[in-house]
């Protein structure tokens, strides 16, 4: 049974966030300043270190939010996480939830009949595009799942390819991380890995969209992180 490592980079509570990538000795190190209003609140570094077939990556994040001048929360955390060589590893987005049906489960039985990367993939309002990475279909696998011929980030509505959107799920090779230490900032300055995806389509590497089947939460914008909150409430007994 393959194992799969997971990646889960954190967002503050949908504040923007301003992603300048630092490349120290082959993508040692990520920085990230955390922006509210255009204005630097704190920061998040990711610090990756490989010792054989370890990698080890090492996480530090500080921000504090003030309204009026009066401070509202402050967090600051360390955390540490080792991961052995694999193959894939499957990569949550947490300004993207889905709940009422395990999206990552599916996705991996997805990879293991296919032997392929996989992306969960739903279909946007036309008009909302450039707020996604969207991909065209090469080809339909079943009813769920569509081989990709290409993927964008934020592209225009006159340039999309399709309304075919990219969720926050990815089950990625671990090749990805070569595409991303050579890659040169991209739309709005900032290194995305839709960009690193499809360099590895071009060189035909095998990337499937799939349809899941919960429900999608969006809390990538204030408004939809304030409707998450609630309706995740309905489900447990807090809101947070």
């Amino acid at each position: 049974m393959k194992k799969f490592l997971i990646l889960i980079f954190f967002l503050a509570y949908s504040l923007s966030s301003n992603a300048h990538m630092a490349h120290y000795n082959k993508f040692n190190k990520i920085e990230m300043e955390i922006l509210k209003d255009g204005e630097v609140i704190g920061y998040n570094y990711y610090f990756f270190k490989k010792d054989g077939d370890k990698t080890t990556v090492t996480n530090q994040i500080k921000f504090t939010v003030k309204l009026f001048g009066a401070t509202i929360f402050e967090i600051e955390g360390y955390g540490e996480e080792k991961y052995i060589k694999d193959k894939y590893f499957l990569m949550l987005l947490p300004d993207d939830l889905i709940v009422k049906n395990n999206c990552s489960k599916s996705m991996m039985a997805v990879h293991k009949k296919y032997n392929s990367s996989v992306m969960a993939s739903m279909k946007v309002n036309k008009k909302e595009v450039s707020r996604w990475g969207i991909y065209s279909v090469k080809n339909k696998v079943n009813k769920n799942n569509f081989t990709i011929k290409n993927v964008v980030e934020k592209p225009s509505i006159k340039l999309a390819p399709s309304n075919n959107a990219v969720i926050g799920r990815y089950i990625l090779p671990k090749t990805i991380f070569n595409k991303l230490s050579k890659l040169k900032p991209g739309k709005g300055g900032e290194i995305h890995i839709t960009d690193a995806i499809q360099s590895l389509i071009s060189e035909n590497y095998k990337f499937i969209g799939h349809n899941f089947s919960g429900k999608y939460l969006d809390c990538g914008t204030m408004k939809g992180y304030i409707n998450s909150t609630l309706e995740i409430s309905k489900i447990w007994d807090f809101a947070w």
